[in-house]
């Protein structure tokens, strides 16, 4: 056996940790723990909808307006979701299939190479932790709202403590704590928006103290597309660049999908639903919210103006382009409801964070790319190691009480976005290969995935193709009007980084590229088909999730639990009946594992064997069989009956 085949036989069996307490183990070396799937469809949908919206979409969207215009605004954002969504096309397909831990992190290095699975998760991690701080700066920012004096050094460092103590005790405890305090959050999120829709709409019509109906006129008085740095088509251009760079901070989604889905419940319905989401979210949230900005605010008004062309920014509420028009509309209590919710949007936003960060470290850990110890996880379900560490950066916060909140955040804006650029390129290079190995190996991907992602792998090819000249560009203000090195930096950092990680790791460990007909499409799908078998009851959609939540009166709950627990096990086996083992629903790949043979010998469990543990080989032609009366008679109790079908089930998937 070769050493990449060993590392990949200990990660698959490390991985196996994806799952929860009530999942198909297999090899799972118990003293390290495991993630648990505990997070229910209505959780996963607001996480996924809420883990998208953030500071940048009620605050920092103001820079892209000031700089671009109306026009350059909606039209930046709407390329930019249409890329986004192009790259949601290609991981729903992946993720779906494969809900692993790490999500697309360790899809890269399993499906492209172990030096781009190295880049995703170190890129990704410090992007989802440094992040944390901006938005723990963000908050600090928004109180100043209320009162100037939480910018000072004292109230800030007490606020900024505060939040860190907020964050780590909602992701120390078990992950549907975090589930539920996402929920309530992100529903939060959504009524802000709508609110602000709402207020958009109600108000250019003439429901204003003023009674002004000003429609779209900001789109041609001052107009739509404005200058930046130079004069004439060259600065609307420029201007055009600073609002799409500001939706390529702002636009996410799909990143926050693919990381829950080692946790999600029914991973295959949960996560196939939130992914289909993505594009209505991008519609409602990116798109319209760019139109609404423009609607309600001009791209020269003089706070604004003087927010990010002068010394007036300081990064609070009063920044909004929403709350600049409700003051020039004479609008006065509004403002206060709307920075509360923003203020919970941005405490929200942290959270999920916090919690990505987490389990991209502890992803790393898994596949040997970060110390084995960080792959622990407590009787809850959580790395805590790899918490440990990343609650580290939120101190980073602190740099705000020396060098105030608004240069704080524009470092951590510049640096970061780079990050966010790779991590989507990742994702379309690991499925053009992905796609590449289904067409070398014979699968329809049509009929033999749960998701189906169309027009690929040309989405695929357009999605990395923009993303690959943002990541150049991206620093193409450290060059005008002249060259900044500061500046140089924080645009590029994160680029130089990658490549330097990725040459390193490949140099260090002599990774391969993984050909196409290598490449392993069976990998955990045996284990995730298995525990998805444990379900008895179908998939509860998330309206109906609402409504159980609402009115449990009107709703009958079953006895039967709607995740699998350890009785289920003994359940499925009635007497005189035997479980089948669940068959993968594609062909094992001809280069990571044996090419399945119809006509090898099965594996099979007898009543009559007189192996120590109560199963023999046979030659037959029926899948491998464990009848309640031997569970019953052979004496096995739950956990040595669990730990007997895991080692059947191992030893199964090596032999095919």
């Amino acid at each position: 056996m070769s050493d990449d085949e060993k590392r990949r036989n200990s990660a698959g069996k490390a991985s196996a940790a994806a799952g929860d307490a009530s999942s198909i183990q297999l090899g799972i070396d118990d003293s390290m723990g495991h993630l648990h799937r505990r997070l229910n469809n209505r959780q996963i949908q607001l996480i996924a909808a809420g883990g998208s919206i953030g500071t940048a979409l009620f605050i920092s969207i103001g820079g892209g307006l000031a700089k671009g215009g109306p026009g350059s605004l909606l039209i930046a954002y709407t390329l930019y979701s249409l890329v986004l969504a192009l790259v949601n096309n290609s991981i729903a397909e992946m993720n779906t299939y494969m809900p692993v831990a790490g999500g697309f992190v360790r899809l890269a290095g399993y499906w492209v190479d172990d030096a781009l699975g190295f880049v995703a998760g170190w890129n990704f991690f410090l992007y989802e932790a440094l992040i944390i701080p901006f938005e723990i700066t963000a908050l600090t920012s928004v109180i100043s709202f209320w009162s100037p004096k939480a910018l000072e050094a004292g109230p800030t460092a007490g606020i900024c403590a505060a939040v860190i103590i907020c964050y780590g005790l909602l992701n120390v405890l078990a992950v549907r704590f975090y589930g539920e305090s996402e929920f309530w959050l992100s529903g939060g999120k959504l009524i802000l928006i709508f609110l602000l829709f709402a207020f958009t709409f109600i108000t250019m019509c003439g429901g204003n103290p003023q009674h002004d109906a000003y429609g779209f006129r900001h789109f041609s008085n001052p107009g739509s597309f404005t200058t930046y740095l130079s004069q004439g088509d060259k600065g609307r251009f420029e201007g055009f660049l600073a609002a799409l760079f500001s939706a390529s901070f702002t636009v996410v989604g799909p990143e926050y999908i693919s990381m829950v889905s080692a946790e999600a419940q029914r991973p295959t319905f949960t996560i196939k639903s939130a992914f289909k989401t993505v594009y209505y979210r991008f519609c409602i949230f990116f798109i319209v919210g760019a139109l609404a900005v423009g609607i309600c605010c001009a791209y020269n008004d003089t706070k604004l103006v003087d927010i990010y062309f002068g010394a007036g920014g300081t990064g609070n509420a009063a920044s909004s382009p929403y709350v600049i028009a409700m003051t020039n509309l004479g609008i006065t209590g509004l403002p206060h409801f709307v920075n509360f919710l923003i203020l919970t949007s941005i405490f929200s936003a942290g959270n999920t964070y916090t919690y990505c960060a987490t389990r991209a470290l502890y992803s790393l850990s898994l596949e040997g790319r970060a110390p084995r110890f960080l792959r622990y996880c407590n009787k809850s379900g959580i790395p805590i190691y790899c918490f440990c560490i990343t609650m580290l950066f939120p101190f980073l916060s602190f740099l705000q009480v020396a060098n105030g909140s608004a240069k704080v955040l524009g470092w951590l804006i510049s640096i970061v976005t780079g990050g966010g650029l790779i991590t989507f390129m990742i994702m379309s290079i690991t499925f053009i290969n992905y796609h590449r190995a289904c067409v070398a190996q014979g699968v329809d991907r049509k009929t033999e995935r749960p998701y189906y992602g169309y027009f690929q792998p040309y989405g695929a090819y357009i999605a990395l193709a923009v993303q690959f000249v943002l990541v150049l560009a991206y620093g193409y203000y450290a060059f005008r009007p002249k060259f900044d090195v500061e500046v140089f930096f924080q645009n590029y950092s994160m680029q130089i980084l990658a490549v330097l990680l990725f040459v390193g790791w490949k140099v260090f460990k002599k990774t391969k590229y993984i050909k196409p007909h290598e490449v392993d499409l069976v990998w955990e799908r045996p284990q995730i088909e298995a525990y998805e078998a444990t379900f008895t009851e179908p998939p509860v959609g998330f309206w109906t999730e609402m409504a159980q939540l609402c009115m449990p009166c009107f709703f009958h709950k079953k006895k039967t639990s709607s995740e699998p627990q350890s009785e289920h096990w003994i359940g499925w086996l009635k007497p005189g009946e035997g479980f089948v083992l669940p068959t993968p629903s594609t062909s094992v790949s001809l280069g990571q594992q044996a090419k399945r043979d119809q006509e090898d010998d099965i594996y099979s469990v007898s009543e009559s064997s007189e192996d120590e543990d109560g199963y023999e080989y046979e030659d037959e032609d029926e899948p491998a069989k464990y009848t309640y009366a031997q569970a019953a008679t052979a004496g096995y109790d739950e956990h040595r009956f669990i730990s007997f079908f895991n080692s059947i089930y191992e030893d199964v998937i090596n032999r095919h």
